[in-house]
């Protein structure tokens, strides 16, 4: 086993993660796919990870005023959305506290939507030391500055880092930033997914932080 003494770090994406708010932005941009890009199958679920800036360059370009009107558009909507927690993951981040891990959110949503969801759960400024928005980085999932950058603001080593993530983007920026990957089978099938990460997870109920502290250590990163 690990030194018993040695810090541990786990990175948090937000939503389908912390969030179960995939369900509601699928409504969103379902919409926005059959408006504008009717020819794109599953339009939705290619952006999903993306920052919204990321997401209106690459499919959006060169019509600035469609740009803000869809910037605009999905303000509004994510200051209606509710913020309801993934199951178990409040449990499993206090349980982490208890332990002396250093915890951080890493997200590909902006200030703005990170307003809504402090708005909704205050607590957030007690569950994370460090909180990564896509106005802190200049490159989308999956790049791995998101995480990178999480690593250095904990003043922590790669590899005593975990990433829990659920999008295909956000599970490849773990995986390019070198960390350890849980992945959340929230948005995507579990059987999708498990190729890619160390671990697969339905939801937090009943993950236990031995099961967390084996991982990184290496006692059973093998994939399941």
């Amino acid at each position: 086993m690990m030194d018993r003494e040695r810090r541990l770090a786990a990175l948090f994406d937000m939503d389908g993660v912390v969030l179960d708010t995939e369900g509601q932005y699928d409504l969103f941009w379902i919409e926005q796919g059959k408006r504008y890009h009717p020819g794109v199958p599953d339009f939705y679920k290619k952006i999903k990870g993306m920052t919204t800036e990321k997401i209106l360059e690459d499919y959006f370009g060169g019509d600035m005023n469609l740009q803000q009107q869809i910037s605009r558009e999905l303000d509004e909507f994510e200051s209606q959305m509710s913020y309801p927690y993934v199951p178990g993951v409040e449990n499993f981040i206090r349980i982490l506290l208890t332990h002396g891990v250093r915890i951080a959110l890493v997200t590909s949503s902006n200030d703005m939507k990170m307003s809504y969801a402090l708005k909704a759960h205050p607590e957030f400024t007690e569950y994370f030391e460090r909180m990564i928005t896509a106005d802190k980085i200049t490159k989308s999932k999956p790049d791995p500055e998101c995480y990178l950058l999480a690593a250095k603001e904990l003043q922590m080593e790669t590899d005593v880092c975990c990433v829990f993530e659920d999008s295909f983007a956000g599970i490849e920026a773990g995986r390019n930033a070198r960390m350890k990957v849980v992945g959340l089978a929230t948005t995507n099938p579990a059987e999708k997914i498990q190729g890619m990460v160390d671990r697969v997870l339905p939801d937090f109920t009943g993950y236990t932080y031995d099961e967390f502290e084996d991982l990184i250590s290496g006692d059973q990163a093998v994939l399941h």
